[in-house]
């Protein structure tokens, strides 16, 4: 399967340094180095310069075109008082283990925001931007929800919607169901959501046969799905459903909690396979936004995303990371993945081994029902 993206040179991404500091407090999936670490070694290959916009904070104004008021206000007197009411708990989803509250959470949830609607102006003029802190795609209007509190994918559509565009794609590639993007336009023509997902695997939604009255897609895969099986599900099924529905835009999150070593799904990809699908899709339209999303493996992580930028600003990925990615690298850690389990090969190169294996009938079944009007 090959495709060559469009925008190369016309490529930039979006960044802002609040990812650098502590984020979810202990024990949590996400208290990991993530986005500084993927463009940390980016930078390290010299693949930065002059690329880099600084992504805006969004302002309530904002905000509230998806959120309700009341929880943009809850989280930020919050976090302002680091207190979080019972009351407040029960009715937003925060303070839980799964969404808890931390110093800053509200400067980096409006980041992600505004980075994500900043990224689809920049490629209005023709070109792909890519935001790798944006993917937060679970949150809901009045909650947070699956370690998300604000659901920037959201504002990158209405990005592209707000210039007057009438059909924006967008294709969720994480290990989970992109449930909060998809409902959030399930009743609008203007959007079609795909997305790409573990059967099985929380939020438990987006089955094949959920199409919203054709304005979504949904291919749940089963365990261990590897690069055969996922080329053949985007040759057959993404490819030929975005083509009909002509998207003059594409958003894609690109979650690499389906790469094989993740702790929270059992999918078997390559890094390579994930990089191929993003590829195919904005290329079937003039311009694009490419968020991150899950991943809780640092180092498959951080190289996929580091590789991702590469591929889609067009530079050649090398064979070895040089050796300030490699001490980056070793400096990690993470209690969800055990020493034994971690590939020597993560510390010191960029481009996974392809994952191959056989295309089991389950996938083939899903490629065709998808592909059907």
């Amino acid at each position: 399967m090959k495709y060559q993206t469009k925008f190369l040179n016309e490529s930039v991404v979006v960044a802002s340094d609040v990812y650098r500091r502590a984020a979810y407090g202990r024990n949590h999936p996400l208290a990991i180095p993530r986005v500084e670490t993927a463009l940390d070694i980016a930078g390290d290959l010299g693949w930065l310069t002059g690329r880099v916009h600084s992504s805006p904070i969004a302002g309530c104004d904002l905000l509230t075109r998806f959120h309700v008021p009341d929880w943009v206000a809850a989280l930020a007197e919050a976090d302002r008082s680091g207190v979080v009411p019972a009351a407040v708990c029960a009715r937003h989803g925060l303070g839980t283990m799964e969404n808890p509250l931390f110093s800053g959470v509200f400067e980096r949830a409006s980041t992600s925001v505004g980075g994500s609607f900043a990224a689809a102006r920049l490629a209005l003029d023709g070109r792909v931007a890519f935001h790798p802190a944006g993917g937060t795609h679970h949150g809901r209007p009045d909650r947070a929800s699956g370690f998300c509190y604000f659901n920037d994918p959201v504002f990158a559509i209405l990005g592209f919607l707000d210039a007057g565009l009438n059909r924006v794609a967008y294709v969720d590639l994480d290990a989970h169901h992109g449930d909060g993007v998809e409902d959030a336009f399930a009743a609008d023509p203007r959007v079609l959501t795909l997305s790409i997902h573990e059967a099985g695997r929380w939020p438990g939604t987006g089955a094949l046969d959920d199409r919203r009255e054709g304005r979504a897609r949904n291919l749940p895969v089963p365990r261990g799905i590897v690069d055969d099986e996922w080329d053949l599900l985007i040759d057959e099924a993404v490819a030929p459903v975005l083509e009909r529905f002509e998207p003059e835009a594409i958003v894609v999150t690109c979650g690499a909690d389906g790469l094989a070593g993740d702790p929270l799904s059992s999918m078997m990809l390559s890094n390579g396979a994930l990089w191929r699908a993003v590829v195919a899709a904005i290329s079937i339209a003039p311009r694009a936004v490419v968020l991150g999303g899950g991943g809780y493996n640092p180092w498959t992580l951080a190289r996929c995303w580091a590789g991702l930028w590469g591929v889609l600003a067009g530079f050649d990925l090398p064979e070895r990371l040089p050796d300030a990615s490699q001490a980056r690298l070793a400096a990690l850690d993470c209690d969800l993945v055990d020493e034994d389990d971690r590939d020597p090969a993560w510390f010191t190169t960029l481009v996974d081994e392809p994952r191959r294996g056989p295309i089991r009938e389950e996938i083939r079944r899903i490629a065709a029902a998808t592909r059907k009007p």
